[in-house]
């Protein structure tokens, strides 16, 4: 049982190819983050292991281990994506190296140590270095028999063109909120998870299942979503001292954890994106629908051009840490561009009162 949300086209394509031995040895799940590209992807390895004869069952030995990570014939290798499940290796690389990828080659040679097949999944496959791009061209224009290699990827257009081409492309797209909502609340029936709830994380997740579901498991994430998007709103009322500590905050973190920095300036992006929908007159477009009051009002604080501008400013910023540049400095430019408009907010609210 496949038992995924949504993406039944690339579902239907690996079932049929199961179901026919006509699995190609290389896939490429191209999708937004948390989405369910690793989901799928774990489903398939289960597929490819699982002893009951409607595979993957998700109760045998091997579906388990599997989706415990813990599985010796399936592999993951790159960055951590936050979606839960499964084990990722080399957590602490900003990219995914060619001593890995040399990893892989040596183990797809050997026979399945307690399965039936060896898969090999790598996430945010972007990130492959140069070298290790080069290098795992050769495994799969070779690929060893019986082998299955998923790569992962939010952004196709980093990975070599020669990569692209020896994969079979999947595509899993964001869903529509209606059709969301509707699967969060037969998911979680029984879970306490009401009608209102499931169109709130529909909404927030911009149709990315994965999210949407870790976020109705786990109150948590909701919480620290919110800590985050206050802290952006005091930040627009702060000094040039407060902005520059905010600033430096900020990059230590992106030493620590690059990708913890990018998804933070993605949330500021989608705070952003509201209230630009606000200020043009549509408020039943925002994503951070528990959020309309504060965003209206908000919105209502700055210009169209000035909502305009930090959103170009906030994606400039992320293409510039893609590149390597000097986080420090990209930083405090892009937080001592913040709009101020923590006074113009309050005497908006006050006229309203």
């Amino acid at each position: 049982m496949w038992d995924i949300i949504g993406h039944n086209e690339a579902v239907t394509c690996l079932r049929s190819g199961l179901k026919d031995g006509c699995l190609a040895h290389a896939y490429l799940f191209v999708g937004p983050r948390h989405v369910g590209k690793m989901t799928l992807a774990v489903k398939l390895a289960q597929a490819l292991n699982c002893v009951e004869e409607t595979p993957p069952c998700g109760e045998c030995r091997a579906c388990q281990r599997i989706a415990a990570g813990k599985h010796a014939d399936i592999q993951v290798l790159g960055v951590p994506t936050g979606e839960p499940g499964i084990g990722v290796q080399g957590s602490t690389r900003v990219v995914i190296g060619i001593d890995q990828i040399h990893d892989l080659q040596r183990s797809a040679c050997l026979k399945p140590f307690e399965g039936k097949r060896r898969a090999f999944i790598i996430d945010e496959a972007e990130r492959l270095s140069a070298d290790a791009a080069n290098c795992l061209l050769k495994t799969l224009e070779e690929p060893p028999e019986g082998v299955v290699i998923v790569l992962l990827t939010a952004n196709e257009r980093l990975l070599l063109p020669t990569i692209i081409s020896r994969c079979q492309r999947l595509e899993l797209k964001p869903m529509g909120c209606a059709a969301l909502e509707e699967a969060l609340v037969a998911r979680t029936a029984g879970g306490g998870l009401s009608a209102e709830q499931a169109r709130v994380l529909a909404r927030m997740s911009r149709g990315r299942v994965g999210w949407a579901l870790a976020a109705s498991q786990d109150e948590g994430l909701l919480r620290e979503r919110e800590a985050k998007l206050s802290a952006l709103v005091d930040l627009a009322g702060a000094g040039v001292v407060e902005r520059f500590a905010f600033a430096a905050r900020l990059a230590q973190e992106f030493v620590r954890s690059r990708e913890s920095v990018r998804q933070l300036l993605g949330l500021w992006i989608e705070w952003w994106r509201d209230l630009l929908l606000a200020r043009a007159g549509c408020p039943a477009l925002i994503t951070n629908v528990n959020q309309e009051e504060s965003i209206v009002r908000w919105a209502s604080a700055y210009t169209l051009a000035e909502i305009q501008a930090f959103v170009k400013s906030l994606r400039l910023a992320l293409r510039r840490l893609e590149q390597n540049a000097n986080s420090r400095l990209v930083l405090e430019t892009l937080v001592l561009g913040l709009p101020a408009g923590a006074s113009r907010s309050e005497s908006s609210g006050d006229t309203e009162k």
